[in-house]
């Protein structure tokens, strides 16, 4: 099971100010320990390109994971990935990649949050918790009341996601979130490197 996860990047290029590599490596830097290579919009030669040079950032510092692309995942070795409800199955992921790799499933209500639990993910991400613009089909913000909800129905790791900022941070966290994804409120910034550090003060001054 994943431990002290706090602060998750996931990458972003379309809104990113100095590019993927460097927000990465700021992250990282900041102390953030997972990485999610998510770009849905670049051919796959270009996709396993920026995931190994990703890969090799993250190598002794931080977890690796690939969004959604299992053949990017395989191709880089990258420690696992990053499922929403309607990509490949959890099985499938397992069977290919081995049961050793890390895999996370995108949920919504308590529901689909209890059959995570049943498929043996090792944590789920909840989203989205506030309104965001960042993904198109981000779908209905479920509140940060929904974490408390499913933090009483399983054990797994949960990572909030969608409009989350210093503002409501601490309340997602309050509400038992273990860690956050910030996106916007990150990426927009001109120094990654100190927001990702305030993030994670704040989660952890919180957590204490």
């Amino acid at each position: 099971m994943l431990k002290d996860i706090d602060f998750y990047l996931v990458t972003y290029s379309s809104i990113s100010k100095k590019g993927i590599f460097l927000d990465v490596k700021n992250a990282i830097d900041a102390g953030c320990k997972i990485i999610q290579y998510r770009e849905k919009n670049k051919s796959k030669n270009e996709k396993i390109k920026e995931a190994k040079k990703i890969k090799e950032f993250c190598k002794g510092k931080a977890i690796f994971l690939v969004n959604d692309d299992i053949d990017v995942a395989l191709s880089v070795g990258a420690d696992g990935v990053h499922l929403g409800q309607n990509d490949i199955s959890v099985n499938y992921a397992k069977k290919i990649l081995g049961n050793n790799c890390i895999i996370g499933l995108t949920v919504h209500n308590v529901e689909e949050a209890l059959d995570a639990e049943k498929l043996g993910v090792d944590y789920i991400g909840i989203a989205p918790i506030y309104k965001t613009d960042t993904k198109e089909d981000s779908g209905i913000p479920c509140g940060p009341e929904i974490i408390s909800e499913i933090r009483n129905n399983v054990n797994l790791p949960i990572i909030a996601v969608g409009g989350i900022n210093k503002d409501n941070i601490s309340e997602v966290i309050k509400n038992g979130a273990d860690g956050v994804v910030a996106v916007s409120a990150i990426l927009d910034s001109n120094d990654v490197k100190k927001e990702v550090s305030d993030f994670i003060s704040i989660i952890k001054e919180v957590k204490s």
